[in-house]
């Protein structure tokens, strides 16, 4: 199964969390995947300059893959988050709640993208 969806966090978090309740994920497994998955999005618009970045997530057996294109070709850092700072905690929350991520540049931007695995 593979899904494009529109910008809308709330649109494009019912739909991941639809397609993993039919699949039979664990709700907590699910929540994190909704949570990264808003964190890349929030991270395009912020940082990605791009109004509206296209969605896909794919399902592949165990493995989900959740995908976030912008515009920018600035490539994301992990940077040290201070303790009032606004910024600097996403990337580390991504990676904290997914398997593995990483990105891909394109020819006009970059895709960020992470995968999770279900343990059922």
């Amino acid at each position: 199964m593979c899904t494009r969806n529109t910008p809308s966090i709330i649109l494009t978090r019912q739909a991941l969390r639809d397609a993993l309740a039919r699949a039979g994920w664990a709700s907590e497994t699910v929540f994190n995947a909704e949570l990264a998955l808003c964190e890349l999005i929030v991270n395009a618009w912020r940082h990605g300059a791009t109004a509206a970045p296209v969605v896909y997530f794919s399902l592949l057996g165990r493995t989900l893959r959740v995908s976030v294109a912008d515009e920018s070709d600035v490539l994301p850092e992990q940077r040290l988050p201070t303790d009032l700072g606004e910024c600097g905690r996403g990337l580390q929350l991504v990676q904290g709640l997914t398997h593995r991520w990483g990105v891909d540049p394109q020819k006009r931007g970059k895709v960020v993208w992470y995968e999770l695995e279900s343990l059922a």
